[in-house]
C-alpha cells in the first residue's frame, strides 16, 4: 500500500513539473536560444559566401607580350569559406580583415610558352629583384654582401664561369649567404656573335664550374652586356636555363655618384622590376639607401626565382582595397 502511495506521489509531482508554466518558459527559452545561435551561424556563413566574390582575384595566365616578350603568370585569390568562418565565429560578425585566402594557379604557366628572354615580373606583383652580374669587382663584393645581410635581402648573382674558377672562395661565400646563383657565360663574350657550338660551350662550362664550386645547379642565364639572339635563348633552354634581362639599369659601370644612381633607379622602379647592377664602387655606396627606399615603396626584394614565380604577395593594403 505504501509503495502504491509513493508511486502516485511521484507521478503527480512529475505531472506538476512538466505542466508548470515556468518550466515551459525555461524549455522554450533554451529552444529559442539554440535556434538563435544556429540562425546567427547560418547567417554569418551566408554573408561570407555572398561577399567572398568581392575580395577574390582571378589568376593571370603567363602570356606573350609585344613589348616585354613575355609576362609570367600570377596566382589569383579565393576565399576559404570554412576557415574564414572559423575566425569570425566567436564575434559572430563579418570582418574582411579575418578572411582567409587560398591561392589559385593560372592555367598557362611560363614553362608552357616557348623559350623567350624575360625582362620583368608580373606587373601586379609588388616585388623587385637585384640582378648582380659578376666578372670583376671583388673589392666591393664583401661590402655588398654585408649590406644585403643587414637588410635581410636575397639577390640573384650571375657569375662568369672564368671568375668562379679563379675565385672559388668568394663564389661559395655568395651561395652560402643564401643568394641565388645564375650563369653569366664563361668568358663574357658577345653571345650574339657566337656559333651554336660556342654558345653551348660557354653555357655548359659555366654550369659545370658553378656546380663544382658551390653545389648549385643554376636555373637562369644572363647574357653578358645583354647581347643575345634567339639561338642563345634556345640553347640555354636546352641546358634547363631560362634567359633573363632587366627592366631597370643602374648603369653603374659609368661610375655615377650614389645620389645619381639612386635617383635613376627610383625614378624607374616598378612592380616586377629586374634591376641590373655590378660590384662597383657606385653600387656598393648606394645599396643601403637603395634598399631602404625601395622597401619604403612597399616593394619586396627577392631573387629572380621568387619574382618570376606565380606566388601572389598578399599585403594588408591589398586586402583592404
Amino acid at each position: 500500500m505504501r509503495k502504491f502511495v509513493l508511486i502516485s506521489v511521484l507521478l503527480i509531482a512529475a505531472w506538476i513539473t512538466v505542466n508548470n508554466p515556468f518550466s515551459h518558459t525555461y524549455v522554450s527559452g533554451l529552444k529559442t536560444g539554440a535556434l538563435e545561435v544556429a540562425g546567427n551561424k547560418n547567417s554569418l556563413m551566408s554573408e561570407i559566401e555572398s561577399k567572398a566574390k568581392e575580395y577574390e582575384v582571378e589568376p593571370s595566365d603567363a602570356r606573350k607580350d609585344p613589348v616585354w616578350k613575355v609576362v609570367p603568370g600570377y596566382n589569383g585569390l579565393k576565399v576559404d569559406i570554412k576557415k574564414s568562418f572559423a575566425k569570425m565565429e566567436k564575434e559572430g560578425e563579418f570582418d574582411p580583415e579575418k578572411l582567409v585566402f587560398k591561392q589559385v594557379r593560372p592555367q598557362v604557366h611560363l614553362n608552357d610558352l616557348p623559350p623567350t628572354a624575360i625582362y620583368k615580373g608580373h606587373p601586379e606583383k609588388p616585388m623587385v629583384s637585384f640582378i648582380i652580374n659578376v666578372a670583376w669587382g671583388n673589392e666591393y663584393l664583401t661590402g655588398m654582401l654585408a649590406t644585403l645581410k643587414k637588410h635581410n635581402v636575397t639577390a640573384s648573382f650571375f657569375l662568369e664561369g672564368r671568375w668562379v674558377k679563379n675565385n672559388p672562395g668568394i663564389a661559395k661565400m655568395i651561395a652560402d649567404a643564401g643568394h641565388e646563383i645564375g650563369n653569366h657565360s664563361f668568358t663574357h663574350p658577345n653571345m650574339k656573335q657566337l656559333s651554336a657550338a660556342k654558345i653551348n660551350e660557354e653555357i655548359r662550362r659555366t654550369n659545370e664550374v658553378i656546380e663544382a664550386v658551390t653545389g648549385v645547379k643554376s636555373k637562369w642565364f644572363a647574357p653578358p652586356s645583354g647581347y643575345y639572339k634567339d639561338e642563345v635563348v634556345e640553347i640555354a633552354a636546352a641546358h634547363n636555363l631560362r634567359t633573363v634581362m632587366w627592366s631597370v639599369d643602374t648603369i653603374d659601370w659609368q661610375k655615377p655618384s650614389p645620389d645619381k644612381l639612386i635617383n635613376r633607379v627610383m625614378g624607374k622602379v616598378h612592380n616586377g622590376a629586374m634591376i641590373l647592377m655590378h660590384p662597383t664602387e657606385s653600387t656598393a655606396a648606394s645599396l643601403d639607401q637603395l634598399i631602404t627606399q625601395i622597401k619604403a615603396k612597399d616593394l619586396q626584394i627577392g631573387t629572380v626565382s621568387s619574382l618570376l614565380s606565380e606566388n601572389r604577395i598578399v599585403t594588408t593594403k591589398k586586402m583592404k582595397e
